[in-house]
């Protein structure tokens, strides 16, 4: 949703970093209440975390929507959201050569489904035009959400997940910001009115959608689904959102992608199931251990 919400804003003059950093400062704003009640004055954890904040706010808050949102500004939404979660790849190659979890077959195949859906997602093989920017936005987007999934899933460093959603947010915003008050990212907005779907609102009703249900709870939920099913599960299950943006972008912008693309889409989705299948089988090599 949060795509399609951003592309009409960012047709009436709003810049991509204004945007997301509005975005976060009303999630940041939501959500730390519950962070500071979950904390329970254990500002230990802080000091203790503060690489993790820091690197969660910047990249997986700031770094992965002000690309994304990059992105959409060359790109229909439903091709960037699909550039974008070819992450959970990334993830398995981080949790394969930082912690030795060695994918099984079934994840591996799951994997090159994923590859392969990527390849027809950018339309190679047809060689149409593509925007090169775009999709360098895209894949950096894709860098956050990967760096997303695998902190949001450490249990190690005892943070609860309102805690990290909290001190991510707000530790986006304040990244946004001084980029902003430097000069290194560009500011706009206004206050002209947004149409979607032929119904025309204020400015500030896609903006709050933005900052309370597509970052606030979303951030919060997702940290807490990550801490159940692991890094690599939840970053395939959280392709769902891919489907929920190409509807959203079909219903509010008339944007849908070729029948190519949507095929290189089934087929990225299509590693949900093999690495849900996949599980069991990295598990028991993990666990299994070197022969000696």
């Amino acid at each position: 949703m949060s795509g399609a919400l951003a592309r009409e804003l960012l047709g009436t003059g709003w810049s991509a970093g204004a945007i997301v950093l509005v975005r976060v400062g009303i999630a940041a704003v939501v959500v730390l209440p519950f962070g500071l009640a979950s904390l329970r004055w254990r500002w230990v954890l802080l000091r203790r975390n503060a690489w993790v904040m820091l690197v969660y706010g910047a990249l997986a808050v700031a770094g992965a929507q002000f690309c994304y949102f990059s992105a959409v500004q060359h790109m229909q939404v439903g091709p960037a959201l699909l550039i974008e979660y070819t992450a959970p790849a990334a993830v398995v190659v981080w949790l394969w050569l930082r912690h030795g979890q060695r994918p099984g077959p079934i994840t591996l195949v799951g994997a090159g489904l994923a590859a392969l859906g990527l390849v027809l997602v950018l339309d190679l093989l047809s060689g149409a035009d593509l925007s090169l920017p775009g999709v360098l936005w895209a894949l950096a987007a894709m860098v956050g959400a990967a760096t997303y999934f695998v902190i949001s899933a450490d249990e190690g460093n005892g943070l609860p997940p309102l805690v990290l959603a909290a001190g991510g947010l707000v530790v986006g915003t304040l990244t946004l910001g001084l980029l902003g008050l430097v000069g290194l990212l560009p500011m706009r907005a206004s206050t002209d009115s947004v149409t979607y779907a032929g119904t025309t609102v204020a400015w500030w009703v896609p903006m709050v959608v933005l900052g309370v249900v597509t970052a606030a709870i979303a951030y919060t939920a997702g940290i807490a689904a990550s801490r159940r099913l692991g890094s690599r599960l939840a970053s395939f299950v959280a392709l769902t959102e891919v489907l929920a943006g190409v509807f959203f972008a079909w219903l509010l912008l008339d944007e849908l992608p070729r029948p190519v693309q949507l095929l290189g889409g089934l087929l990225i989705l299509g590693g949900v199931v093999f690495v849900k299948l996949g599980e069991k089988d990295t598990a028991a090599v993990a666990t299994a251990g070197p022969v000696v």
